[in-house]
């Protein structure tokens, strides 16, 4: 489909220049773009590349003299990545999965399914499903029973919805997100030797004769999902044990997390690739996990909080805090304890230098 330059900028209230009726249907780097793209020179470092580009548009920050380059027409903005995600909206063709329901699919009789859904090939929708309106189902997805799903949801390429799972308007799941598998739960029969550790830290090494059984704790519950929620490729969310796992509104969660059973994750929550959560972690409003984080299980992680790439969070963090590291600390402490580690090597050569003067 293709957008006029006007149309374009209108959609995201920005100023533009030259010829508004020149039409697009994509975004490229300028050197890639075509006549039908937009030429992408929001960061400083491509604009000489526009020199060259056959695009006759380009989007430029605000401050860019348009006219210096062999362009037709220009959009400019202030907040260049905030433009690209309503551009990025309008210019997507979507995945060309075919209209309508596929005969290759299977949905139970007792199931719902709302006004102008899509439902792709080889899809199993189980007993008692109900499915919002405008929503998509891609190629071999499958939805438990007793699942709900609100409308324009839209579930890619081989994602697992399991039973008693409600969603929310609007969601989105990446290839092969899986949503209420059981929770990892076990208990022996007697104190194990992980309990008594963990109860008394200081501890000397466990008794190693410690052979008992693995008994499951069965996962009874399921998982509620708010609206605007978005998770991504191979991420898992656990089902509850005895009450759902939880997910808050606009939550994004990236490729490969892990979000354990019972957790509670609050509002517009940012979670990024291969973060872990263990179960009964309750996270509040507004927080970003950055990439590898970990939250050790039952404690909770305040609103705003946002954790470095790789941080190890062992302990309860009250909202607000920036914390890098492992064991999780406020990031100036962080810092300073990394500057003094770098200076390490050069006290030691100082150390052994004074242990021979007071030697001599």
């Amino acid at each position: 489909m293709k957008f006029t330059v006007k149309e374009i900028a209108n959609s995201i209230g920005a100023e533009f220049f030259g010829d508004p009726l020149i039409k697009v249907s994509s975004v490229a780097e300028p050197k890639l773009a075509s006549e039908l793209d937009i030429a992408l020179a929001i960061n400083p470092k491509y604009l000489d590349d526009l020199k060259d580009t056959s695009a006759k548009c380009a989007l430029l920050t605000k401050g860019s003299d348009w006219t210096e380059y062999d362009l037709s027409a220009a959009i400019v903005v202030s907040r260049p990545r905030y433009a690209m995600s309503t551009i990025s909206s309008l210019l997507d063709g979507g995945k060309n999965y075919r209209p309508g329901i596929h005969p290759s699919s299977i949905i139970d009789p007792s199931a719902e399914i709302g006004k102008n859904v899509l439902i792709s090939e080889m899809v199993v929708i189980s007993s008692n499903v109900t499915i919002g309106d405008n929503s998509i189902i891609g190629p071999q997805c499958y939805i438990g029973s007793n699942s709900i799903l609100g409308n324009s949801c839209f579930l890619r390429e081989g994602v697992k919805i399991g039973s008693d799972t409600i969603i929310g308007d609007r969601f989105i799941a990446q290839p092969s997100a899986i949503v209420g598998a059981d929770g990892f739960s076990f208990v022996t029969e007697k104190s194990s030797a992980v309990e008594e550790m963990r109860a008394d830290l200081s501890k000397s090494p466990v008794d190693g004769n410690d052979n008992q059984i693995w008994h499951r704790i069965h996962s009874l519950a399921g998982v509620i999902i708010g609206s605007d929620v978005e998770i991504g490729a191979n991420t898992c969310i656990d089902r509850g044990t005895v009450k759902p796992t939880s997910i808050g509104d606009g939550v994004k969660a990236d490729n490969l997390t892990q979000i354990g059973h019972n957790v509670q994750i609050g509002n517009n929550t940012l979670i990024c690739a291969q973060v872990g959560i263990a179960g009964s972690v309750t996270i509040g409003n507004n927080v970003v996990l950055g990439g590898q984080s970990g939250i050790s299980d039952n404690i909770f992680v305040g609103d705003n909080v946002i954790t470095g790439g790789a941080t190890k969070v062992l302990s309860n963090i009250p909202a607000g805090r920036v914390m890098l590291g492992y064991p999780a600390m406020k990031m100036e402490t962080q810092l300073e304890v990394y500057r003094n580690q770098r200076k390490l090597p050069r006290l030691v050569k100082d150390l052994a230098k004074i242990k021979k003067a007071v030697f001599k």
